[in-house]
């Protein structure tokens, strides 16, 4: 029996799709990173309880977060995108989290440094608080442990491919190591979109949306480039072709990243005919307009392909390929101290 409801969102289920395909299934994927990285700081002195805890959020993690204070006794104070819905909003303040809102934009990069800069002139007012650093502190790698545990002991020894949103660098890239404690020989498949700094997409312009949760427009130290495989870059249209096909096909009702994972492990297990596991990070609910409203209009899946690139320079939306091949990150995507 778990003791908080974090335990149980933290939790995924590990759903077969049949054909090769595993959706590792988050109610809120970043419930389990923020719980694991809260409970190291506090068995590790860092924080006590009745601390407070400060980051930065476009969403998932602000709730995470929120729910790891909740659960250990601590403040949790977020400076949020305007991405953050009401529903969003109306939990963090019942839970007791303060939420600081940026002003509205349509540049991520823009947004994504305001509220650095805010962070860093909170922590100037208030010295006491902990920035949890979630894009560059390894320590929110430690949720995904008991998450690989569980991929391993359902799926096996077989060969195996994963699959999902490079994000923050946590999640794919610590489910990555701890699988290959036991299968070595594990492609990571890395999903990006259009725009991203990541992995050296910012200077392709996706005109609808840059992907919230799987890319960035300034560099995150906790992404480990050498980790990943292969890299998929997909268009706005193209994630929300598969987040329709997904909810359609399967009943699985999950966010835009989980379609666009979706879509990329569908053509790598055709590919391959290894059994691919796939990240859905968080449920369809806040995309239901942006997305869902649209699903008359969404592509045929079985239509799309990607095209095959081998150098930076081939970018081109709707969809790209590369062999990564475990390589360095591209200097623009270099995380510099701060």
């Amino acid at each position: 029996m778990d003791d908080h409801v974090s335990e149980a969102i933290a939790r995924p289920d590990l759903i077969d799709l049949g054909e090769g395909l595993l959706c590792l299934r988050f109610e809120s994927m970043k419930v389990a990173s923020a719980l694991a990285a809260v409970r190291h700081l506090l068995d590790t002195g860092v924080v006590r309880p009745g601390d407070t805890l400060l980051d930065s959020s476009s969403g998932i993690y602000a709730y995470g977060l929120a729910l790891a204070a909740h659960r250990y006794g601590l403040r949790c104070h977020i400076v949020g995108s305007t991405t953050i819905d009401h529903p969003l909003r109306i939990q963090l303040a019942v839970l007791g989290a303060t939420l600081e809102r940026m002003p509205p934009s349509e540049d991520l990069s823009l947004d994504q440094n305001r509220r650095v800069h805010r962070i860093k002139e909170v922590l100037r007012e208030n010295p006491h608080f902990h920035w949890m650093r979630q894009y560059h502190d390894a320590v929110h790698g430690l949720g995904y442990r008991a998450v690989a545990d569980r991929i391993l002991k359902e799926v096996g020894t077989g060969p195996l491919t994963l699959v999902g949103g490079v994000g923050s660098g946590a999640s794919t890239g610590a489910l990555a190591r701890y699988v290959r404690e036991s299968l070595p020989d594990t492609p990571l498949v890395g999903v990006q979109p259009f725009g991203s700094v990541t992995f050296g997409s910012d200077g392709v312009d996706d005109p609808q949306i840059i992907i919230a949760g799987i890319g960035s427009s300034i560099p995150f130290g906790n992404v480990d480039h050498t980790l990943y495989d292969t890299l998929h870059w997909t268009s706005f249209d193209s994630a929300l072709a598969g987040s329709v096909d997904l909810l359609r096909r399967h009943a699985v009702f999950a966010g835009l990243s989980a379609g666009a994972a979706y879509l990329v492990a569908r053509w790598e297990a055709a590919r391959t005919g290894r059994r691919v596991v796939f990240v859905a990070a968080d449920t369809g609910h806040r995309y239901v307009d942006s997305v869902f409203a649209h699903h008359e209009s969404a592509l045929p899946i079985d239509d799309l392909a990607p095209t095959a690139i081998d150098d930076l320079a081939g970018l081109a939306p709707p969809w790209c390929r590369m062999e990564w091949g475990r390589r360095p990150a591209p200097e623009q995507a270099v995380h510099r101290a701060d």
